[in-house]
This record gives structure tokens, sequence and C-alpha cells, in this order.
């Protein structure tokens, strides 16, 4: 077994999902367990890691030649909360041959359901055993810089600059760069390895809010409820039931946006409705919200009192907008993909990254593939290859 994927499975077996309804940084300590665990390799290969209150791993790799451009790396240890992440138990299937994969006696990953599994017919797979996600979002990644941080460690003839590390914390809950360390980072750029199929270099993302829409009702007994009674539950229904019926996630791609709606809680007095609201496109983007906005209105004055209200809280932004200007970057990843052999491709992110905020914030990061894929799930997988590749154009992009 190589290295990194003994690395790789080692680290998906550490339990480090973050909770959307924590207070703390981390959201959930256990994340720990794994910043721990790369401090001590980091520490073990002769470097000098920190390791923060708020489960932050850097490190910096100091150069041995000089001409070269600082760069940094970037991941997140934390797993989706959207499905278990406990007691993971990956699976190995050698030179996959393109059949049906049974992950248990209910589950199973094909072509006709999953067609990406076309593309990686003879790799090894690291598969999930479907009481799980695997946690290759984003511990691929994390598994890709520890390994070119071993690389560099054992092979002093490799000349680089500066390399910057960090592997961060609540990613997957949107808080993964509230405590990041800019001081500390000395670099004008940066990537982070938390895409899919390995080539990917991804500059566009979603721009991104929460709405957290909260009704009031008028509970009185069915009984004599006539004229009287306003069920907040309806209420949260009726005010789905008015927002575009084709902007969903099932409904759309590239890069149509969407309102998903990630929770209800409803009975006859009160009800709460949690969506996220995504759109490349800025423009779209205020009008969306805008119409959330117009929703609450329109109940409010139908029914004549304050049966609705909305909270929208923007969360990140495009970063092509920050991007633009600096496709140097761009153009530094497309080399190192194509050196490697691999043909590099672009497409819009639907979704986001830490390094969109990062971005946002003077650290300028498009994202990398990793060689994950069907992300928090059962169904989620990993190419040990691809895997390998991805390290390759890490050893690449250190070379600018």
């Amino acid at each position: 077994m190589n290295r990194l994927l003994k690395r790789f499975l080692n680290y998906v077996r550490i339990d480090t999902q973050s909770n959307p309804n924590s207070k703390t940084q981390p959201s959930t300590m256990k994340q720990k367990n794994l910043s721990k665990l790369l401090f001590n390799e980091l520490s073990e290969m002769g470097y000098s890691p920190i390791l923060d209150k708020y489960g932050y791993t850097y490190c910096h790799i100091k150069k041995n030649a000089e001409g070269f451009t600082p760069v940094g790396f970037i991941s997140h240890v934390d797993t989706s909360p959207d499905f278990n992440g406990s007691n993971v138990n990956p699976k190995i299937i050698k030179s996959y041959d393109g059949k049906k994969i049974e992950l248990n006696s209910n589950l199973f990953l094909d072509t006709n359901s999953y067609p990406i599994l076309n593309s990686v017919v003879g790799d090894d797979l690291v598969v999930t055993d479907g009481l799980s996600l695997l946690g290759a979002d984003d511990k691929c990644g994390v598994a890709e810089i520890m390994e070119l941080a071993q690389i560099l460690s054992e092979d002093t003839s490799i000349k680089h600059g500066d390399i910057y590390i960090c592997f961060t914390p609540d990613e997957e809950i949107g808080k993964g760069t509230i405590n990041f360390n800019y001081d500390f980072f000395k670099v004008n750029y940066a990537f982070t390895l938390d895409g899919s199929t390995v080539g990917e270099i991804e500059y566009e993302n979603f721009n991104a809010a929460s709405a957290i829409v909260k009704f009031t009702g008028k509970a009185i007994h069915p009984g004599s409820a006539k004229n009287k009674m306003v069920n907040a539950s309806r209420l949260a229904m009726e005010f789905h039931s008015l927002l575009p019926k084709k902007m969903i996630p099932s409904l759309t791609s590239s890069y149509e946006g969407f309102n998903h709606l990630t929770e209800l809680k409803a009975q006859v007095d009160s009800a709460l409705s949690k969506y996220i609201i995504r759109n490349h496109d800025l423009s779209k983007f205020k009008k969306q919200k805008e119409k959330f906005e117009e929703i609450i209105k329109y109940l409010n004055n139908k029914y004549s009192y304050e049966c609705s209200s909305v909270v929208i809280t923007d969360t990140y932004f495009n970063m092509y907008e920050k991007i633009k200007p600096r496709m140097d970057i761009i153009e530094i990843a497309r080399k190192s993909i194509e050196k490697c052999g691999i043909k590099a491709i672009s497409n819009p992110i639907r979704g986001g990254t830490d390094g969109a905020v990062l971005t946002y914030n003077g650290l300028l990061c498009p994202n990398l593939g990793t060689g994950g894929f069907n992300f928090h799930g059962p169904y989620e997988f990993a190419s040990v290859q691809q895997m390998n590749k991805a390290v390759e154009i890490l050893l690449e992009i250190i070379k600018y």
C-alpha cells in the first residue's frame, strides 16, 4: 500500500464532523483529534508547525533556493454534518472494472446512477460501507498536502521557495476562515485543495447567503377556528410555494442559481424555515434575496399582521471578481497540471470553499481538484491514482 493511501485511510477513520449549531470554534472538539495528529506528523518531519486554540494547524516550509514565489496550500479537516461521519469503514476496490460496486446489502454504486465512475475505470478506489460518508471532502486534500510536506522533508534536492500550509476547521459550516491567521500566511496567493476531479481549477463560485424565515400563527381550537386560526405550518408552506419553482438544486446546473430549503420546523403557532441562496451572477443574487423580502411583505399584508419575518445573511461572494485581474495564478495551475499529463479544466463551483472568503480578504485562493467524488454522503469515493497526480501537480506549482 502506498504511503499516500495509508495516510488517507488513517485520516478518514477519525471522526471530524463539524456542527452548524455550535457557538464555538472549532464547532466540535473532535476535529482537533486530526489537527493534533497533523501537528505531530509535521513535527516528526522536522518542521515547526503551530496548532492554535481554534483548531487551525499552520506550517511554514522554509525556502531552500532563491527565485521562487511564495505559495500557500489549504485544506479543511472537518467533514459534512449532512450524513453520519462516525465509524468510517473505508474499503479499497482494486483496479475498478466499471461494474456495480456493492457498498452493503442495500446500497451500491454503478455507472448508470453515477456516470463519473466511467472516468476512474482502472483506478484503485476507496469507498464507504454505505453507513457513513467517506470524508474525501476534504481529507483527500489534507493527505495530499501532507504528502507534499513529507516529500520535501525527505528530498532536499527539490528546490522551492517559501511554502505555507494550513488545515482549517469548520469549512463545511461556512466558518473555516473566521479565525484564519493572515499574518502567518506571507503569500500573495494560495490554493485550496478542496475540489473533485484532478485537473480542475476552480475560480468561479456562487455568491452565497443564508435566510432564516420565521412564521407566527394564531392558534385556537380547530372546532372554533373559522376566520380566526392562522396555521404557521401553512404559512411556511405558502411562503415556499411563492418562491420560483424551478430554482431548486435538483433542477439547476452550471451557472444557474437556486434557493434551497435546508430545514423546516413547524407547528400551529410557530414555524421556522432555513434556506441557502446561491447565484454566480451578483445582480441575480440580489434579486433572489429581494424576492424573499417581497414574499414576507405580501404575507404580512395578506394576513393583516406581522405573521412572517426574514433575516438574510451574506456568507461569501464569487471569487472571480478578485481573481480576474490575476489570471497569471490560474495559468500557473494550468501549466502545472498539463506538465503532469492531464488536461486542465475550469468549471464554475456549485458551492463554496474557504478560498472564496480568503480571496475577498486579500489572499487570492483558487481551488484545485483532489480526486474525491460524490461528496457528503455514503456514495462518496476517492481515486488513489488521481490523489497521487494531485501531489505531482503540487510539486510542479512550487517551481514557479
